[in-house]
């Protein structure tokens, strides 16, 4: 008998239906040759300390570091996730061949290793590797089963990934929590989590200790279109800025020089999972976990490709299968009808085999039959990544830029404005209301305005402050997070940057989630501020190696190379090991006394 094991009950049902196992049995599904059986995401964890050393299960700082000789897992303490796993157990007992059918990345595969791990595997293992429920891809995704050996470096860096974790989680925050905890209160210390808290709190005191300034702009009105004094930028006095003035009042405004030329905006890349995260949260106020939840139960319903992705593009064998959907979602969506019988531009911002390793981006499926069973929240999400699918075939927006130069005697000014000539892909969200931080250009049309005309004009000084930075949204501390924390705004450069980011983008909401719980962040409307607990942890904390978020990104692309095979994990843990022992003995040396009280 072939067992196929998916991550959840649903998919598995998917899976089975497929492969004709319609029986249904505790704990499985059978017919056909095939059991086809489930995790609920992982039945097994690492030991905790006490599971190797019984000496290790006391808070003691005598015992630190903590360094099992060998990582071992066990099923996690859950009566349904027990009584699963001896199911799962006994199958894979008389189990002639196995199929990893677990998601598709990292965690997924981790998460099935570890089972077959501790259910003691012998028999042979093929790897099922799929972007999309869909029945057609299910049955492809059988037709090219894979030996599981393929993806030994994805689970030796999933293995790093969370025994790196144990490591510096389990023996920092006990040293942290012995050396500088009150009563009862625990300094909970992650390789990820803490990094992400220190930018929060960076944000937070830069925004504290800013001091506010004033300065004042110059502008004028001339037959009802602003300009702007480009003579002088602003000005930091008063004075200075009301001599300026004066003398611009003396003479009239005389238009000196008009340009006009003609540009084009290219239509934005498709979504990963952060950007789509960012976006949600930016049009609807969805935390990064509610838009994970989300995409997951899209994806699970058929109507998109994986969720848990980091990049934003197709491989090129995409492209034949992109007319069919487009097809499909025109019987849905308007956006989707002029694409009908076109030929589909094939652009390299969109299909690159180079940009993608394991998964494409988020794209629609195309099967639309689960459509009336999504809700609100869901539609909302789906509505957007159907739109940016659609629009990466549309063509550029082309408008003209139009710039003119005046002035009023010596003092300088000007005004620009754009004209949208053609829609192209902007068409597409003609009639979506565009968001608070939105920052693309929205520029007013100018009239024609000739050179040489001359005539009155309204100049005023207005005076302004400076502001700021704004305080992180779940938005912004996501794209710092991809960024390891340096704010990049261009979308190649940021694309590159991704090597070096911290956590993976599928852990990047439990993340800020974790955060929340322990009192140590606050949501505020959008805004994420730091608390009281989140302040004096970082205070207390010297070493970089864990809130830097630079030295964790330097981390994350080591994990990043075992997963291509280039670094191993032997060598990662050697590394952790020795700087974690570094911090230990930098704590235990201090005589400051420092104590975080409560939170």
């Amino acid at each position: 008998m072939i067992v196929c094991i998916a991550e959840k009950p649903s998919v598995a049902q998917s899976i089975a239906n497929i492969l004709g196992a319609r029986v249904k049995k505790d704990g499985y599904y059978e017919g056909n040759g095939y059991q086809v059986t489930w995790t609920f995401g992982h039945l097994c964890e690492l030991l905790p300390p006490d599971g190797y050393y019984p000496q290790w299960k006391r808070w003691d700082l005598s015992v630190l570091p903590m360094i099992p000789p060998t990582y071992r897992v066990e099923v996690i303490a859950n009566p349904g996730v027990k009584k699963q796993f001896k199911i799962v157990k006994d199958l894979y007992k008389h189990a002639s061949e196995i199929i990893n059918c677990g998601d598709a990345g990292q965690e997924g595969e981790l998460i099935q290793r570890w089972v077959m791990e501790l259910a003691g595997v012998k028999c042979p293992v093929k790897r099922l590797w799929i972007s999309s429920l869909t029945d057609e891809a299910i049955r492809q995704g059988f037709q090219h089963l894979k030996p599981q050996s393929d993806y030994d470096s994805l689970y030796q860096a999933g293995l790093a990934r969370a025994e790196g974790d144990w490591l510096l989680g389990m023996n920092a925050t006990r040293l942290f929590t012995l050396k500088y905890g009150g009563f009862k209160q625990v300094l909970s210390i992650g390789r990820v989590q803490t990094p992400t808290l220190a930018m929060i709190v960076a944000r937070d005191k830069e925004i504290e200790n800013f001091k506010s300034k004033p300065y004042w702009l110059l502008t004028t009105l001339y037959r009802g279109i602003p300009f702007t004094c480009s003579s002088h930028v602003r000005f930091d006095t008063d004075q200075v800025g009301s001599l300026v003035l004066a003398q611009s009042k003396q003479y009239p405004l005389t238009i000196q020089d008009v340009q006009q030329k003609r540009g084009s905006e290219q239509p934005p890349q498709l979504y990963d999972l952060t950007s789509l995260q960012v976006d949600c949260n930016r049009k609807f106020g969805y935390s990064a976990e509610t838009t994970l939840r989300n995409i997951q139960s899209l994806y699970e319903k058929r109507l998109t490709t994986y969720p848990r992705v980091d990049t934003k593009f197709l491989t090129e064998d995409i492209y034949a299968k992109c007319p069919s959907i487009i097809q499909n979602l025109s019987k849905v969506y308007d956006a989707a009808r002029p694409l009908v019988g076109q030929q589909l531009q094939k652009s390299k911002r969109v299909f690159d085999n180079s940009k993608v390793t394991d998964h494409h981006a988020i794209i629609p499926t195309g099967d639309t039959r689960a459509l009336n069973s999504i809700n609100d929240f869901e539609r909302k999400v789906y509505d957007l990544i159907v739109r940016r699918f659609c629009a990466v075939f549309y063509p550029n927006c082309e408008y003209a830029q139009t710039s003119v130069l005046a002035t009023t005697g010596p003092i300088e000014y000007k005004a620009t404005g754009r004209t949208i000539l053609n829609q192209g892909w902007r068409g597409v969200y003609a009639n979506v209301q565009r968001d608070e931080e939105d920052d693309s250009p929205e520029e007013a049309s100018l009239p024609a305005f000739r050179v040489g005309e001359s005539g009155a004009h309204q100049p005023t000084l207005q005076q302004k402050t400076t502001t700021p930075p704004k305080r992180y949204t779940e938005a912004s501390l996501l794209q710092a997070m991809e960024t390891a924390g340096r704010l990049v705004n261009d979308e190649a450069l940021r694309e590159a940057m991704k090597e070096n980011g911290i956590g993976r983008p599928s852990s990047r909401a439990g993340i800020i989630e974790t955060l929340l719980k322990r009192g140590y962040i606050r949501r505020d409307k959008k805004a994420l501020i730091s608390c009281a607990a989140g302040r004096e942890l970082i205070d207390v904390i010297n070493a970089q190696m864990l809130k830097s978020p630079e030295l964790t990104g330097v981390w994350e692309k080591k994990l990043r190379e075992i997963e291509r095979g280039h670094y191993s994990l032997d060598k990662f843990m050697q590394e952790l090991q020795s700087q974690l022992i570094d911090i230990i003995k930098e704590v235990q040396a201090d005589s400051s006394g420092k104590k975080i009280l409560k939170k």
